[in-house]
């Protein structure tokens, strides 16, 4: 019996031939762009490997520079004459340069400010100004950055403010020399007249009627006499200021209360428009109510029976503006521009000092004052003050 023996089916080697065919196409497509990709990464590591090098470099640079920058700065701080004292979100000193080390004669780091403040650091008149041993010392305070921090950058002004009083003596000498004529002029007069009045009483045909009408008239030249020689001492010693915090209103009432009866007698109107509420002024009471009396009286003088005069105080910018105001004649431009001169004066009975003597003690307060004036509209004085509360910041 024959054995028949079977051919392999030559279709089928040739499907399997090309499906493999097909498998080794994908794989080397497959390859290629693996290829191609790896190709690309490598690219794009060596640029980024580049790209980072030159960031390197560049940060390095920054990095030197601003060592450089903080070693001059260091250097700088070190050698400033001012103190420099940086406060953190607490208040406790973080930084102190040589300067105020030296100033409070320790190293201060370390140590809560406001208890080294209160211990060593006494207020004085001027507002920012404090005395710490024989040393007066100017501080001035500043935000630092968000967390609360503060910088305070402390100048010694002894020196300085030795220099300011005797600048400002030499000043007030020079002008009394100046105008010696005109006081001796001034002083003359009231006493002549005095001296006469005086005479007068002797005679012994005299009524009493006329020897009261002379007695008043004799002490009205000598009252006169003793205010001149008073404006002319306080204005040749300059005005010493207090640390007195007094409020606003209270103020401007006890300068109403002194020139109500003056103003009733003449016949002008006289009205406060704004007192400021209960807003503190650092200083001298005494010396900042004369310094309104002088300002009311003069504008009192400039008006006529039924002018008006007003008297007023308000909060601008974050200081105190007193306002004297008149209906009165106005003063000419070319007169404004010396109203504030001592022993200068329009008036025959005035001594030119009131003025002067107003605007030193607005100085004195660290304040200012001006005027403004249209002539045939009246007068307006304002005298800026710093706040009480803007002069102790730091205790």
């Amino acid at each position: 019996m024959s054995q028949v023996v079977q051919m392999p089916d030559q279709s089928g080697h040739e499907l399997k031939a090309q499906e493999l065919q097909r498998a080794f196409d994908a794989f080397n497509q497959v390859s290629l762009a693996l290829t191609q990709s790896y190709q690309g990464l490598q690219g794009r590591v060596e640029s980024l490997t580049a790209e980072l090098a030159v960031a390197n470099g560049e940060l390095r640079r920054q990095y030197e520079e601003k060592e450089a920058l903080s070693e001059r700065l260091s250097l700088l701080l070190n050698a400033l004459p001012a103190g420099v004292v940086v406060l953190d979100s607490t208040a406790t000193v973080s930084e102190a340069n040589p300067a105020a080390a030296a100033m409070f004669d320790r190293a201060i780091v370390g140590e809560a400010w406001p208890t080294l403040a209160q211990a060593r650091l006494v207020a004085l008149e001027a507002p920012g100004e404090w005395q710490l041993g024989a040393r007066r010392l100017a501080i001035v305070e500043s935000p630092l950055d968000s967390a609360g921090g503060r910088i305070l950058l402390i100048h010694d002004v002894t020196a300085a403010h030795g220099l300011k009083a005797e600048l400002e003596r030499n000043q007030r000498l020079v002008a009394m020399g100046e105008m010696a004529a005109s006081l001796a002029h001034q002083l003359r007069t009231p006493l002549a007249t005095a001296l006469l009045y005086s005479a007068n009483l002797a005679q012994e045909v005299l009524s009493d009627a006329a020897r009261v009408r002379f007695a008043e008239k004799t002490t009205a030249q000598l009252r006169r006499l003793e205010r001149l020689i008073q404006e002319v001492l306080l204005f040749a010693r300059g005005e010493s200021i207090g640390r007195d915090s007094t409020p606003a209103r209270q103020l401007l009432a006890e300068a109403a209360q002194i020139v109500e009866p003056l103003f009733l007698e003449k016949g002008v109107a006289f009205r406060l428009v704004g007192d400021a509420g209960g807003t503190l002024v650092t200083g001298s009471r005494k010396a900042l109510v004369g310094a309104l009396v002088d300002l009311l009286e003069n504008a009192l003088q400039a008006c006529t029976t039924a002018g008006e005069v007003s008297l007023g105080a308000e909060l601008v910018d974050g200081q105190l503006r007193i306002r004297v105001c008149d209906t009165g004649a106005g003063i000419a431009p070319e007169i404004q521009a010396r109203v504030f001169e001592p022993f200068f004066t329009t008036r025959g009975q005035g001594t030119g000092l009131g003025l002067a003597i107003a605007l030193g003690v607005a100085r004195a307060h660290g304040g200012s004052m001006t005027v403004h004036s249209v002539p045939g509209e009246g007068s307006e004085f304002v005298i800026t003050l710093p706040l009480a509360s803007a002069a102790e910041p730091l205790l």
